[in-house]
């Protein structure tokens, strides 16, 4: 029997109206079918943690409404299950702001799966914490210390699967995780079958980015053109016992499902195509193949799984001061060199107007600002006197809020006091998160799952959530 995986987002902020054709299709098709929602990445688990911190309430997942609302009632009906790291920073938030659109679709009896364990702040201190390769700095103190969360695996997933979780909320996991859990709990896969692990894996990895499989992220006019992209179809996943599986997307959407999509989502921030770390399996892809099999349909085998990392990957987020932004528009004849020119009189203001710890950078916006350093030298080394259309952009960091405020006003000053033409100023300064990433043992992670309202039994064992 086929399962088929129906991605619904891709990213925090990504389309609210996306799982509706995917929907659509999996209940067409009638066969065993999840929906998955992957909205959590690095950035958007400190922006949870910093919204929790402002509001007790908050912290999942902003667009959660707007998300679920659409589908909810139809994947219910039809027994299709909805599995979501839109928890973030506050799942059992989430889970409440879920049951309340069940009860407003009259669907009061619904059963949400709640995972635990991801949040290891409170432990931190009798944890082994080993630093990422390649980071550097100190463990912050605990008063600057806001969240560490682990990169949890499929295995709390399941075990809501299982308790007959309708809807499984979760904070971190691993993207793939999500996919490869409706796999284990439908399939009933080993935990150490590590080429169906590695092919689940993987057909979550090639679902995880929403569009980008199918035609989103690949796009490039003239170069990879893409019909139809305002209506791209979000992919779907068809999964078979064996591992073998097939990327297609829901028929009268746009974008396209190709051998070349395909395979730029299979190795979209894999760091070793034989090794790709993930919590429940190392990957293997040096054998694989990806071929067309019909329009819109193309077939990935050849995945093979070894078995998953001693240890687990950690956000670690924490206070980083104050950070701020302003930016001024320059226009039409010589602008590049005015845009120039106020970047060097903010350089020379905030040597003698700001303390010499503020921390700030200089981007001429439209012009190899993209590639530039923090230092500015490819600006430097392409000067000339283009006309056109600049932004110049400040961007400042500091412990206190009061020298962000003053080095962003010395921008703002330059509507009079700088080059002629300046205008369009916008200023924004905001508490400033910083991550760092540490791997910690398997032993120190107790993940697992309840159906959220229900009293958990004490007596169980949590020791098996981060398999």
């Amino acid at each position: 029997m086929t399962f088929l995986l129906g991605s619904g987002a891709g990213f925090s902020g990504d389309r609210t109206d996306a799982a509706i054709p995917v929907v659509a299709e999996l209940i067409r098709r009638g066969q065993p079918a999840a929906l998955l929602f992957e909205t959590l990445g690095e950035r958007t688990l400190a922006a949870a943690h910093r919204a929790r911190h402002d509001d007790p309430d908050a912290g999942f997942e902003p667009l959660l409404d707007e998300l679920l609302e659409p589908v909810l009632d139809d994947c219910l009906a039809n027994g299709i299950a909805i599995l979501g790291n839109f928890g973030a920073a506050n799942p059992a938030g989430a889970c409440e702001r879920v049951r309340a659109l069940a009860q407003g679709a009259g669907r009061a009896d619904i059963r949400i799966g709640h995972v635990q364990g991801d949040d290891i702040r409170s432990r931190l201190s009798r944890i082994d914490l080993q630093r990422w390769e390649g980071e550097s700095g100190e463990m912050p103190g605990e008063e600057a210390l806001i969240s560490a969360n682990v990169y949890l695996g499929a295995a709390p997933l399941v075990e809501a699967l299982a308790l007959g979780a309708e809807v499984v909320v979760t904070g971190r996991v691993a993207d793939p995780s999500l996919f490869l859990a409706p796999l284990m709990h439908y399939f009933s896969w080993a935990w150490d079958d590590w080429d169906r692990l590695a092919a689940g894996t993987m057909a979550g990895h090639l679902g995880e980015c929403g569009s980008q499989v199918s035609g989103g992220y690949f796009a490039d006019p003239g170069l990879k053109d893409v019909p139809d992209l305002a209506t791209v179809g979000y992919p779907i996943i068809e999964v078979e016992e064996d591992g073998s599986l097939v990327v297609t997307k829901p028929p009268g959407t746009g974008g396209c499902v190709t051998e070349h999509t395909v395979k730029e989502q299979l190795l979209y921030e894999v760091h070793d195509p034989g090794g790709y770390l993930t919590p429940d399996v190392i990957v293997d892809l040096s054998g694989v193949r990806v071929y067309e099999i019909g329009p819109d349909r193309v077939a990935v085998s050849g995945i093979r799984g070894r078995p998953a990392p001693e240890r687990l990957k950690t956000t670690v987020c924490y206070a980083g001061g104050w950070q701020g932004e302003a930016e001024i528009s320059y226009a039409g004849p010589n602008a590049f060199a005015r845009a120039q020119l106020a970047a060097e009189v903010l350089r020379e203001r905030l040597t003698f107007r700001a303390p010499p710890e503020l921390r700030s950078r200089f981007d001429i916006i439209g012009h190899t600002s993209v590639f530039d350093s923090d230092t500015g030298d490819l600006q430097r080394q392409t000067a000339g006197q283009e006309s056109g259309d600049y932004r110049l952009r400040l961007a400042v960091g500091h412990a206190e809020r009061r020298w962000v405020e003053r080095a962003t006003q010395e921008l703002l000053a330059l509507y009079c006091a700088g080059p002629a033409g300046g205008g369009g100023v916008r200023r924004q300064f905001q508490r400033r998160i910083c991550t760092a990433s540490y791997l910690v043992q398997r032993s120190d992670v107790e993940a697992f799952a309840t159906l959220y309202g229900t009293p958990m039994n004490d007596d169980r064992s949590h020791d098996h959530g981060a398999q």
